[in-house]
Parts: C-alpha cells; structure tokens; sequence
C-alpha cells in the first residue's frame, strides 16, 4: 500500500501530470470543443443510419458442388453470367463455406446436394442450400432476389413448362436475419465518426496553441518534448473514448443493433483505432498554420479514407484498384474489425489480420507525428 501512495504522490507532483491538468481545464473551458465531441457524432450516426442505401454487384460467392455433374456447373454458370455473382472459391463442405462466409470471404455460399441430377431427371424439386451474409441488409437483400430470378429461369430452361419447378432455393440470412440496412451502415458510421473526430479534435488542439502563442511557452517549461505531446494525447484519448461509447450506446438504442462479441475486445481495438486517428490529427497540426488551414487540410485527408472503407458502400463494388489501395487504409481495417465483433460475435481468431494491420499503422503514424511535433518542439 505504502509503495503505491508514494508512486501516486510522485505522479501527482510530475511534470507530466501538470502539463496533462492544464490540457484537462483548456478542454473543459472550450465549449466548442465539447459540443464537437457530442452533436456531429450523434448526428451523423442517426442521418447516416437511416439515409444510406448503395447498389451492389461482383458478390462474392463460394460453391459446395457435392453432384458434381453437367446440371450442377450449369446453374453455377447461370449464377454468375451476369456478375452479379463473382465464383470466389469452391469448398469441399458446408462446414468450411459457412466459415468463410463468417470470415468476411464470401458473401453467399451454395451448396448442391449429391442427389441434384437424379431428382431433376425424376422431375422431383431438387432443393440447393443458399447462405447469405446478411450483415449488410441491403446486399442480402439484392442477392435473394437475383439468385431467386436466376433460379427461375434456369428452372425454364430445364422444363418444358413455365410452372414447373425443377431446382427450390433454400436461403438462410446469417448474422442479420431480418435485413435491417442500419445494421450495416451504422458500425460503418462509427468508424467514420472517429475518424473525423479524432483527427479534427487533436489537430485544432495543437493548432491552437500556436495561433494563441501558448506553444512557445511550453518550450520555456523544463518539460521534455514527448511529456508536452503525451500530456495532450491522453485527455484526448479519454475523451475519444467516451465518443466510441456514445456511439455504441445509440446504435443499441435507436437501430436496435445487437452486439454479439467481446465487449473487451472491441474496446482495446477501437483504442488502437483511436491512435491512428489522433496521430493523423497531430501530422496535419505539424503541418498547418491555422486552424481554417487544418480543417480543409483534415478534410481533403479525411475523404478518401471514407470513400474507400467500405463504411458507405461495400468494397467489391469499386474498381479492383481501389480495393487493392484501400488495404492501406486503417479505417477499412477498424470497420472490419467492428462490423465481425458487434454483428458476427468473431474474435481475434478471425479479426487477427485486421488487428495487426491497425498496430502497424496505429506504431508508424504515432511515430511519425511524434518525430515531426518533436522536432517542431525543437
């Protein structure tokens, strides 16, 4: 107990904890500040959440074909012919399909029992099993009713009357049974809300402090630079953090979103998030003048990070060169990594990949503008 009284009396009389309450009273005392961590999130997530509604195509479909026979390859040809539907894989069992399918990989998946030929040439109904990823409503949506068409019309080619039906469809909406848009769009929208916070609110942070002098007062403090940089991160991050909170608490509230995995995890990784987005805010600040400079700065910046996230439109829909460059983008990663914790109920067994890809950048940019404050510092 002893040696904890002392270490918390050290902190209290450092350096570090001055420099973080001044930051604390400046937040507290800037109400525009305050009212741009609350009202635009709120705002953009309920607009967002209930307005958007893209077109799809290039679906990514995975194919069991226990038959196996000249019937089976022709519905698949007759599935994907107008690409709607791209053949991304063929798994050898339902078992691997449903997993890739939870995985993010596929989008629908198909299975063709082995009696498929007999029944057809019987004439009997000769039922295929369809999963749909229903994450994201508006794509499952689209999907059921191409492949219900496409069916159709293959049972035309098959019989010699319209009214028959040779091939049923069986279609099984995974993770979002009742199609609801706003459950895509709106862990979408999270991502995109820290985004825009977090970069605006650090930037104009340390962009204040020159266009008020006050950053060349600190320079006259006997503080090291990363002290007077960690001292502005930290109230920073906790404030950010009640906005990722915020934000989950309405899309439980007003769109009814579930939440299916690990509350824990999805704290520590929209933190790591955090820290690309206040990294991103430090770097424009290091290069702007002004805050008007930094604004128009952050959001040149800001929307093409946006544009290729997915968080608007599903990625399969853009050109294959944007979906290669949006690898590069972290929030692509983050809305990933939130859409398979909060609808899929996933882990890091799955969400690993995403995971280190949000380290990574979450290291090299923090590295980045904490070179370039320094030597600003300096």
């Amino acid at each position: 107990m002893k040696p904890l009284l002392t270490f918390l009396k050290s902190f209290f009389n450092s350096r570090f904890w001055a420099l973080a309450r001044k930051e604390i009273n400046q937040i507290l005392r800037n109400k525009q500040l305050i009212i741009l961590l609350v009202i635009p999130p709120t705002v953009q997530l309920l607009l967002y959440g209930f307005a958007l509604n893209p077109d799809v195509h290039n679906l990514k479909l995975g194919v069991v074909d226990y038959a196996n026979v000249p019937e089976s390859r022709e519905l698949v040809s007759a599935l994907t012919e107008n690409r709607v539907f791209v053949v991304q894989d063929y798994p050898t069992s339902e078992r691997s399909l449903s997993r890739q399918v939870e995985e993010g990989k596929l989008t629908v998946g198909v299975v063709i029992p082995p009696e498929f030929q007999r029944k057809i040439t019987q004439g009997e109904a000769a039922e295929i099993q369809v999963f749909v990823d229903g994450v994201d409503a508006n794509t499952a949506g689209i999907a059921n009713g191409y492949i219900t068409q496409i069916v159709q019309n293959y049972n035309r080619r098959l019989s010699n009357t319209s009214t028959q039906t040779v091939v049923k469809p069986e279609v099984i909406f995974f993770y979002n049974p009742g199609l609801t848009s706003s459950w895509f769009f709106v862990p979408g929208v999270m991502g995109l809300v820290l985004t825009l916070i977090a970069s605006l609110v650090s930037a104009i942070t340390v962009v204040k402090e020159k266009d008020t002098g006050t950053l060349e007062q600190l320079l006259m403090t006997p503080a090291e630079p990363w002290e007077i940089l960690v001292a502005k991160i930290v109230p920073l991050f906790v404030l950010l953090v009640g906005d990722v909170l915020l934000a989950l608490t309405l899309g439980r509230l007003v769109f009814g979103l579930p939440f299916r995995g690990n509350f824990f995890l999805f704290m520590a990784l929209s933190g790591l998030y955090l820290f690309v987005g206040i990294s991103i805010g430090i770097m424009l600040a290091t290069i702007s003048k002004s805050q008007q400079q930094v604004v128009l700065t952050a959001f040149f910046i800001n929307l093409p990070l946006i544009q290729t996230s997915g968080a608007i439109a599903p990625i399969e829909t853009m050109p294959v060169f944007f979906q290669i460059l949006s690898l590069f983008n972290p929030l692509r990663h983050y809305i990933a990594i939130v859409r398979g914790i909060i609808l899929k109920g996933v882990g890091l067994e799955v969400l690993w990949v995403h995971a280190l890809a949000l380290a990574a950048f979450a290291v090299i940019l923090m590295t980045i503008s904490v070179n370039k404050f320094r030597s600003q510092l300096s």
